[in-house]
């Protein structure tokens, strides 16, 4: 009896010693969630605990409470989504609070895809104004660096980041000339890429389809990308050509990272035009090669068959060589508007040219048409009908290709390499934003990645496609403390049930949220809480490698 008394007296001490453990308490409890942590493992059951604007545990948290808890019982919880390709750099000076994104669970908006919103000239800055439409703003800063910085004072939900776009040095020192730069010119541009660098420029960017972007040679670009390589930071390139010229396009973005010793990315990867489809698997080829051999190649997409940009792209490439307003005076000149309808090259056809985006409000009746519903309506050619359009709205116009393959789409979400972007503004659905239309990939690329591709079609498993959104593009962009849900990261955290998260936005109507996203974190900051924007603004400029050093 005296033994089994012990024993009775000691199980009792025990019970209510762990009744009495002191619990642990943290800001912000997410309880019960499956975790997908950013590493493309198994998900699995578990908490996290967050303090300020850090993780600060992670596990089965049994003695944690936390000022607010959340149960997320049957929800995916993951790091926050990176769009390595936005344009929000002008969305976000209107409407902070980055809607569109945030609703998908993007919490770092890299901007800067050939042309960037800093280093500026005086002349720059005053085309910037009176460039202007429908959001108009004041343009305070001169820099890369101050601008990011501007937009976190004024006030942000999402995290911020950006390339130097070679096409804005181009502008600074050149101008829009086509032709080499002198050497001092060059230095010129290097010295203000530095600076880009120190600020904390994730790298270069080019554009190389667009003015004046393309006029760079490929020696011009790997003189600068060696500048960048000094920092530790990436080359990003949308490429010369995404179409018949594919393949040698690739080939320069390789031979660039080759030489100037740097990582580099493909923006949008993708063979446009019907006809240029089969060209996919051999540029696939040619950056599984170029990985093998050690280069650091990588690529972002979106999630649709359509892309989105200028319908003044179609036009022959001696009409945009000086820029819009060169463009302009040659649709003046009779002999030269002929000359110019006449090479048009359509590589899609007019019907799948949708139009989205006009300057002019009295021709905003036809956002929607396509250009040969505009073409039939005016009783014209669709060639004249284009160059009428560009002039009549003195824009190069907005507009949406139905240009790709939905089975090239899948084989290039499978690739290991492969992040993705929008290639877009984050807008609000309502107020200026709904003077113009846009692409449906403003509003749900990344939720049409989980619903549609993950869930829906079973393209890639979940925890893949959480890798290929978070500790991927952070670990090519070298981001130490972002992308993964680990202990000392900072807390981007998004809560989403992965039954009904869905893209709603059409191409007839676009704006239009996402939805199954519950609750996103930024920097600890409660930005989404049970699906609603609750209007915090703890978003940051997230610094490159070069940031600092001087």
């Amino acid at each position: 009896m005296g033994l089994q008394r012990a024993l009775i007296i000691i199980g009792m001490l025990i019970v209510f010693s762990s009744c009495n453990e002191e619990k642990t308490q943290y800001d912000i409890l997410i309880k019960n969630g499956r975790i997908l942590d950013g590493s493309g493992g198994e998900p699995y059951t578990g908490d996290i605990a967050i303090n300020a604007d850090t993780i600060a545990a992670i596990g089965k948290l049994e003695n944690a409470l936390g000022k607010q808890e959340i149960d997320a019982s049957g929800l995916a919880v993951a790091p926050g989504f990176i769009n390595m390709l936005s344009w929000a750099n002008v969305s976000l000076l209107e409407d902070g609070r980055s809607q569109g994104d945030i609703r998908q669970g993007v919490t770092l908006e890299v901007m800067g895809e050939g042309s960037s919103m800093g280093p500026l000239s005086d002349s720059m800055k005053k085309e910037m104004k009176e460039g202007q439409g429908d959001i108009t703003y004041d343009i305070p800063w001169t820099t890369l660096g101050e601008y990011l910085t501007h937009l976190e004072t004024k006030g942000i939900s999402t995290n911020v980041a950006s390339f130097v776009g070679n096409a804005t040095l181009r502008e600074h020192v050149i101008g829009i000339e086509k032709r080499l730069p002198t050497e001092e010119e060059m230095q010129t541009m290097k010295n203000l890429l530095r600076q880009g660098m120190e600020e904390g420029a994730m790298g270069l960017s080019t554009s190389l389809i667009y003015v004046p972007s393309g006029h760079a040679q490929t020696d011009e670009i790997i003189e600068l990308a060696k500048v960048v390589a000094e920092y530790g930071g990436m080359y990003i390139s949308h490429i010369r050509d995404e179409e018949g010229g594919l393949l040698e396009a690739v080939d320069e973005l390789i031979t660039i990272s080759e030489e100037a010793k740097l990582p580099a990315e493909i923006y949008h990867f993708k063979a446009s035009g019907n006809a240029n489809w089969h060209l996919l698997d051999s540029a696939i080829q040619k950056v599984d090669n170029a990985r093998q051999k050690g280069l650091d190649i990588t690529t972002d997409m979106y999630m649709y068959n359509a892309s989105s940009t200028g319908l003044n792209v179609v036009l022959p490439a001696w009409a945009k060589e000086g820029g819009h307003a060169a463009t302009m005076g040659l649709i003046e000149n009779p002999a030269k508007r002929k000359k110019m309808m006449d090479e048009i090259d359509f590589h899609v056809p007019p019907e799948k040219i949708l139009l989205v985006g006009f300057r002019n409000k009295a021709l905003r009746h036809l956002i929607g048409k396509t250009l040969a519903d505009v073409a039939k309506e005016r009783g014209k050619t669709a060639n004249e009908t284009l160059v009428d359009l560009i002039y009549e709205d003195d824009s190069r116009i907005q507009v949406v290709y139905f240009s790709m393959s939905e089975d090239n789409i899948k084989k290039k979400l499978k690739l290991p390499y492969m992040s993705i972007c929008s290639d877009a503004g984050s807008y609000t659905n309502e107020g200026v934003f709904l003077e113009q239309s846009t692409h449906p990939r403003a509003y749900g690329s990344f939720a049409r990645l989980l619903g549609h591709f993950v869930r829906e079609e079973k393209v890639i498993p979940l925890e893949e496609a959480i890798y290929k959104l978070t500790t991927l593009p952070a670990t090519n962009l070298k981001l130490k403390k972002w992308g993964a849900l680990k202990e000392g990261y900072f807390a981007d955290v998004v809560v989403f049930d992965p039954n009904t998260i869905k893209d709603n936005a059409t191409f007839e109507k676009p704006h239009q949220y996402a939805t199954g996203m519950q609750h996103v974190f930024v920097n600890g900051g409660h930005v989404l809480k049970d699906g609603e924007h609750t209007g915090a603004h703890s978003g940051r400029f997230i610094k490159g490698p070069g940031w600092g050093e001087r």
